[in-house]
């Protein structure tokens, strides 16, 4: 019993007040695209996550607004950006490897933010990954992948997403292909922001449902019950006026995602509502997240009240044990969820291998190597 008291007093000699019970949260945008979700979510506001962008092209990240900014490889890109070769991108982040371990360090959960089938985000979100399992966080990477008419690129976004869900504990894919159907007639800028509200809805209401007080409060460590409960995780966001059947609806039907919640073993749900939301409009919310659910599925549930919301209803879910193409884990068999969804990826056979040369001026040497091994 005197050890245990003594070792509580010098763990309180040592500990920081401010910092103890805070998850560390980082949101970390690689590349082109993990730099403007990282715009995108600095527009929305997040609390209590700390954003961090790294890229191998100077002005790029010169217009991000992050709290931290991280220039990688410049000996070998000298700030022009990698060029499109994902191999450039990797050895970039490998030879910032201190840099990016020191920035991650201590962290709990890292949200990894990007798109594949370029340079930076492609060859360093793997490694940005795998450093942050070593500090013991939660990995979520939320990517893009290309239009089907980007030919190449699309060969080199699916390699890189099978290299990032080795790292990672959970990859959610969002298709370029689907805003065709979904966003057809938007002006570009505003068919892209789409994507971004979606990456950057999902960031924030994790975050802030960890970070944030709660009336029934759920904190990091219900995140990670769910998160390694078993299974693909997905993340989900919803929001409408006062409906609590229409925000069920709309977050287990988002067009830009394809999910099968039909026995799901897990399920983090919290609901964010004004004064006047009631008891009953809580239970239709989690059963209709939750009907589907296997019976002994562990459901987990929070409720803010904010004055704020002005009658409308935010609900940020993550379900466990879910069926989906758009989802990977380092268990999943990406070869056949690719090939029987993607456009560009029912063209791409097993063990193809990428045929374009690294050219001499990157500082590599022309290396091929297989797809998806």
């Amino acid at each position: 019993m005197e050890s245990l008291v003594e070792n509580a007093r010098k763990f309180e000699k040592c500990s920081k007040h401010d910092e103890f019970g805070k998850p560390k949260i980082l949101v970390v945008g690689v590349g082109g695209a993990g730099n403007n979700s990282i715009n995108r979510l600095q527009e929305m506001g997040v609390k209590g996550a700390t954003t961090i962008a790294i890229n191998t092209d100077q002005v790029h990240l010169s217009i991000t607004n992050a709290a931290k900014k991280i220039l990688i490889g410049k000996a070998i890109t000298k700030g022009l950006g990698a060029g499109g070769y994902p191999a450039v991108g990797e050895q970039c982040a490998e030879i910032a490897r201190d840099v990016l371990q020191e920035s991650i360090k201590g962290s709990d959960l890292v949200f990894i933010l990007g798109g594949m089938g370029g340079g930076t985000g492609t060859g360093a979100s793997p490694v940005v990954a795998e450093i942050a399992k070593k500090e013991g966080a939660i990995v979520i990477g939320i990517v893009s992948i290309p239009f089907a008419v980007e030919r190449r690129r699309n060969v080199q976004a699916l390699e890189g997403v099978d290299k990032l869900r080795r790292k990672a504990d959970s990859v959610v894919v969002l298709e370029n292909e689907r805003l065709l159907k979904f966003a057809p007639r938007l002006p570009l800028l505003q068919a892209f922001s789409v994507m971004d509200q979606l990456v950057s809805e999902v960031v924030k209401g994790i975050t802030e449902t960890i970070t944030q007080p709660s009336l029934v409060n759920l904190d990091y460590a219900d995140v990670k019950t769910i998160m390694t409960n078993g299974g693909l995780s997905m993340m989900l966001y919803g929001e409408a006026d006062a409906n609590p059947d229409k925000v069920v609806k709309d977050m287990l039907n988002h067009p830009l995602l394809d999910v099968d919640y039909k026995g799901a073993n897990g399920a983090l749900v919290h609901i964010t509502a004004g004064p006047e939301f009631s008891l009953t409009d809580m239970n239709r919310i989690t059963e209709g997240i939750t009907q589907q659910l296997d019976p002994n599925a562990n459901v987990i549930w929070g409720a803010r009240v904010d004055e704020n919301c002005n009658g409308r209803i935010k609900v940020m879910s993550i379900m466990t044990g879910v069926h989906s193409p758009n989802i990977f884990s380092p268990d999943s068999d990406l070869d056949n969820v690719i090939a029987s969804t993607h456009p560009a990826g029912q063209q791409i056979p097993s063990g193809v291998f990428t045929p374009h040369p690294m050219p001499a001026s990157m500082g590599f040497e022309a290396k091929s190597k297989g797809f998806l091994r």
